[in-house]
């Protein structure tokens, strides 16, 4: 970060960042592939499988294959089921084939003209060849239909006495089968899908389908398909089967027969419900749509736009008003809200509302600023580490700081080991230097007991004039602190024997410094009033550390019976006698520290 800049400058700048990101995201396109994985879950979870019972597809499968023959047939064939369907009171018929070329049988080609020229309810396909191979970048007008350059038909014997229709899939960048173009233009005039074709020749209602909302992007009369069902949830019999009379008539009475390739590897497409599926069971879907009635919509894309920015405002806003595993729950529970919200409105009106844009840039907004939050919380810790770094250990304040449990406050019981200081000698010393050279001084006796208190895990409560208090095993607990407490006076003593010698060169005056030491349980924590509180300890023992020091000599450490029995171990002592203290009904027994022994290596661990 540039000096200078302020957090909320940072946090514009940061977030400013996000909705470049997020205009990025929605204008490329780049999330398309997630949202087209959603419309098909939707689709796929809220089908029926339970098709439109007039619905009934002929397969040519590859045991009809086996027992008529080599495809392709002679056109005999189509002809003989023409004959056996119509005469058994079928509504519509569309072949799923092409024929686009005559055979190598005229006879067999005039046959089959001779049996559609009876009828008036089949429908042969064409085919509409695009201006160019038609993907999601092609140029269309808007409020226009697909043009076509031109069309394939089926040979004039046949396209005379057929409803015409194209059986042109429309693929999305990903290969798959999400829409059908329901209206081509062409010179040779508008050609409607097969499906629709179909529900013409059936006498259904296709007005809406000829007027639908345009997508976005898409030609005019661009349908997204209501897939229902999969391929053999549709009532399938075989080619053969039909052609040998194994089937009752009444079984294809009123009702819209689709002839098509059920043969594996022939005629297959991939679906947002199946990979593999014939193609003449796309068109048995759209044609099940349409008798149905339903339309898939997509929610107006307005309103995509608004949820999104929603979402970025909310979930950036939440980052900083809750703490880290709220916000995360916080998150998690819009994030899984949008899914279950968007799959019940899908399944209840058929309306797809694309959440992907709203939550990709809602996660952006949400650790974007989760990634801000973290770093000006880090910033202040690394500065209330080092402020406070100056009062206790280092090593305590980074155990504070990584410790999930708070430090219990507000006065508890505890033993800790209280030091006294005080400085001898030092008034008729400051009476020789000009104030600013107190200062110094001071400051430099200070620098000294700070380092040496804070190296062995001491907490300084308070300076006061030339004295200082020093506590061990608070606010954390630090074992073996009666230890620590006594070695922190003998370095200082240690320390002392230079200043003392600088002091007497340079002013004259000698100076000294007595230290006492008492262990024992006080009341410790945040004592004070409502407007100013001090982190301190307080109680009995804590007089008796101050009363030792003031019995101790020049350069002299004196520690209480307690303490010595702690440390023994670690320090040579001598008795020093007993004395009364105030208060006291009996004489307290006192020990000076004469020098250290090893130190033991189990020491210096905070357990």
């Amino acid at each position: 970060m540039k000096k200078g800049w302020s957090k909320t400058g940072v946090i514009t700048a940061g977030n400013a960042v996000i909705v470049l990101l997020c205009i990025l995201l929605l204008t490329t396109g780049a999330l398309k592939v997630l949202s087209d994985s959603l419309f098909d879950f939707n689709m796929k979870q809220t089908m029926t499988q339970a098709p439109h019972e007039d619905i009934i597809v002929i397969g040519i499968d590859s045991a009809s294959i086996q027992e008529v023959g080599p495809y392709p047939w002679d056109r005999k064939v189509y002809a003989e089921l023409i004959r056996l369907l119509e005469s058994a009171g079928v509504k519509a018929i569309g072949f799923d084939i092409e024929l686009y070329t005559e055979s190598d049988k005229p006879e067999s080609d005039r046959a089959l003209a001779d049996e559609l020229a009876k009828y008036s309810n089949i429908v042969i396909p064409s085919h509409a060849n695009l201006e160019n191979k038609f993907d999601r970048s092609m140029k269309v007008k808007a409020g226009e239909l697909l043009v076509a350059r031109s069309v394939t038909e089926p040979i004039p014997a046949f396209r005379q006495s057929v409803g015409k229709s194209h059986i042109n899939a429309a693929y999305d960048s990903d290969g798959v089968i999400r829409t059908n173009w329901m209206q081509i233009n062409s010179p040779q005039g508008v050609y409607p899908s097969f499906g629709l074709a179909m529900a013409q020749l059936a006498g259904v209602d296709v007005s809406r389908y000829l007027d639908l909302p345009l997508l976005d992007g898409r030609p005019k009369s661009e349908m997204l398909i209501r897939w229902d069902a999969k391929e053999f949830d549709f009532e399938t019999i075989p080619f053969a089967k039909v052609l040998k009379g194994g089937v009752p008539p009444q079984t294809f009475k009123d009702r819209l027969v689709l002839v098509g390739y059920t043969a594996p590897g022939s005629d297959e497409g991939v679906t947002p419900v199946e990979k593999h599926m014939h193609l003449v069971y796309a068109h048995a879907n759209i044609l099940n749509q349409i008798l149905k009635q339903q339309v898939v919509l997509p929610v107006d894309r307005r309103i995509d736009f608004a949820l999104t920015l929603l979402v970025v405002l909310l979930l950036g806003w939440v980052t900083w008003r809750l703490r880290a595993i709220s916000g995360a729950v916080f998150t998690l529970a819009v994030v899984v809200l949008l899914f279950v919200g968007q799959y019940e409105y899908f399944a209840a009106y058929s309306k797809h509302l694309d959440i992907v844009d709203a939550v990709a840039c809602g996660l952006l907004a949400y650790f974007g600023n989760l990634s801000m939050k973290t770093y000006f919380e880090t910033k202040q810790k690394n500065y209330i580490t080092k402020q406070f770094g100056r009062y206790i250990s280092p090593d305590l304040v980074k155990e504070i700081a990584s410790s999930e449990e708070e430090i219990q406050l507000g006065g508890i019981s505890k033993e800790l080991t209280v030091l006294f200081l005080d400085v001898r000698g030092f008034t008729p010393l400051s009476e020789k230097l000009k104030p600013e050279e107190v200062v110094d001084f001071l400051n430099m006796m200070f620098n000294l007991i700070t380092e040496r208190a804070l190296e062995n895990r001491g907490t300084i409560d308070k300076f006061i004039g030339d004295a200082a208090m020093i506590l061990y095993n608070a606010p954390l607990d630090v074992p073996d602190h009666p230890y620590y407490a006594v070695k922190t006076a003998y370095e200082i003593q240690r320390g002392m024997e230079k200043v003392r010698a600088e002091v007497l060169e340079k002013y004259g005056v000698s100076i000294s410094v007595g230290i006492g030491i008492n262990t024992g349980d006080v009341v410790v924590g945040n004592i004070g009033s409502y407007l100013r509180v001090d982190y301190t300890a307080i109680g009995d023992n804590v007089n008796t550390a101050a009363r030792i020091e003031s019995n101790t000599q020049p350069n002299q450490i004196l520690v209480s019976e307690a303490t010595y029995e702690r440390t023994k171990h670690a320090f040579d002592y001598q008795f020093a006698g007993e004395k009364l203290m105030k208060g006291k009904s009996v004489p307290l027994k006192l020990f000076e520290v004469m020098g250290m022994k090893d130190v033991p290596a189990s020491f210096g661990e905070i357990r």
